[in-house]
């Protein structure tokens, strides 16, 4: 079953690589460590409970599934009929649309959470993740919120599940001149809630995704003025900012009271994953794509990037879990317990 932190038990010194002031204590971790609460990190925990084996999942924000609950906007509905992004072993309750909206969908990974018993680590911020292989485990160092206070501690396992996603981190435009000296309001749509607080408002929307479109149709439904730049098409693309609005690539300006980014968002493995056989550096994708994305070497595994959404995260889920569950014998558990009684 999962674990919560209370269950853990130290185990040893600290890593001698760390060279902090106060050295952060250490806790054995039976199970897999997984990284990420939303929705690939609570199917590959549930899956692997299901299995009979034990796991902590550490997130960094205070509450699962917190890039659907606080970085969406309110208009969202899955793009997908919902029998395609069930999560294993749990289907939707009866009487949910086809396509589940926003409020819908997190209330069903809240209970999907409540079901399997998963309780993770809140306020878990991955500092490093490395492979010693000196002991044969994964390291994984952790900055803990506390009362008033960050502990640091970390955690070693033989197995990493990397449940961060592939869109942990907004991406923001490089390299466009003037953006400190325009005067409106510059947000991703990370942080975009609803439309009506744009009401009369000219605003431009930049990219033209599921994001970008959904935004213009919200801003054009509650009395926006929206423009879209889509790669030199509706709008050219921005060539600068000024202090009341943008100059295109053509030359021309024109001023918007808000600018909207739908630049998309990005894997934040490589800012904390010490590893760059699987994982690459440059975009913090596995490698190999799907479906041979879902395992590396060493007991390293990643759930949520195979580019085909939730339908993706459930099958590395189950692989996962499958994979595990064959390591995992009575032998190991039996000299789990005979070093926690130690």
């Amino acid at each position: 079953m999962p674990l919560s932190h209370g269950d853990l038990q130290l185990d040893g010194e600290p890593s001698a690589a760390l060279h902090d002031d106060v050295a952060p204590r250490r806790v054995w971790v039976p199970g897999p460590v997984i990284v990420g609460a939303g929705p690939s990190g609570l199917a590959t925990a549930a899956c692997l409970k299901a299995r009979g084996v034990p796991s902590l999942v550490l997130e960094r924000d205070a509450c699962v599934a917190a890039s659907w609950r606080h970085r969406t906007y309110e208009r969202m509905r899955l793009h997908l009929p919902r029998c395609f992004c069930e999560l294993p072993l749990a289907p939707f309750p009866a009487g949910t649309p086809p396509y589940p909206n926003r409020d819908q969908f997190i209330a069903y990974l809240d209970a999907y959470a409540r079901a399997f018993a998963v309780e993770p680590l809140l306020g878990a911020r991955v500092r490093a993740a490395a492979y010693d292989a000196a002991i044969g485990f994964w390291r994984v160092t952790v900055d803990v919120d506390g009362e008033g206070a960050v502990a640091t501690t970390e955690f070693v396992s033989r197995w990493l599940v990397v449940a961060t996603g592939e869109n942990a981190e907004p991406v923001w435009p490089e390299g466009v001149e003037g953006m400190d000296l325009y005067r409106g309001a510059v947000m991703h749509t990370s942080t975009y809630k609803r439309g009506d607080e744009f009401a009369g408002k000219k605003v431009l929307v930049v990219g033209c995704g599921n994001s970008g479109m959904e935004v213009s149709l919200d801003l054009c439904n509650n009395g926006a003025k929206a423009s879209m730049v889509v790669r030199d098409k509706v709008v050219p693309a921005i060539n600068r900012f000024t202090e009341g609005g943008v100059e295109f690539a053509d030359g021309c300006k024109e001023d918007f009271d808000a600018v909207i980014l739908a630049t998309g968002y990005k894997s934040n493995v490589p800012s904390w994953l010490k590893e760059d056989e699987f994982f690459s550096q440059s975009d913090g994708f596995p490698r190999k794509a799907f479906p041979h994305s879902w395992r590396g070497n060493n007991g390293l595994y990643a759930t949520g990037f195979t580019r085909r959404g939730l339908m993706g995260s459930s099958y590395d889920a189950s692989r996962i879990a499958a994979d595990i569950a064959n390591q995992w014998s009575d032998a190991l558990a039996r000299n789990i317990v005979a070093h926690n009684d130690a």
